[in-house]
């Protein structure tokens, strides 16, 4: 039984980019031409507000907050090693980097 149930949990997948595509544009009565536009415009949209010169966030509306989220370079540091007692190990340094936060708004969560 158990297994019949995971079985029929994972045959469900997640929609491919073209099946996403198709299906917005039959809804709306767009082409998928204009759907894929849409999109590509607004990853560039995306990614114009987060980068350095933008203002670090963007809110797609009713859906979800990206924001970047700057992350300072690390030093190499020494610890112990929680595999062997006693013996120290080094862990290494990391560049600074920019990573980017995505939290779901609230309306989102209440459709789930």
């Amino acid at each position: 039984m158990a297994k019949a149930k995971a079985a029929a949990a994972k045959t469900v997948k997640p929609l491919t980019k073209s099946e996403i595509y198709t299906s917005l544009a039959e809804s709306t009565g767009l082409t998928r031409k204009d759907i894929a536009k849409v999109f590509e415009e607004l990853s560039t949209l995306v990614a114009k507000n987060l980068s350095k010169k933008g203002p670090g966030q963007f809110s797609l509306p009713g859906i979800a907050k990206m924001r970047a989220v700057h992350k300072e370079a690390t030093k190499p540091t020494q610890k112990a090693n929680p595999f062997k007692p006693g013996e120290m190990m080094t862990v290494k340094a990391k560049p600074a980097r920019t990573d980017v936060r995505i939290r779901p708004i609230k309306s989102l969560k209440e459709m789930l």
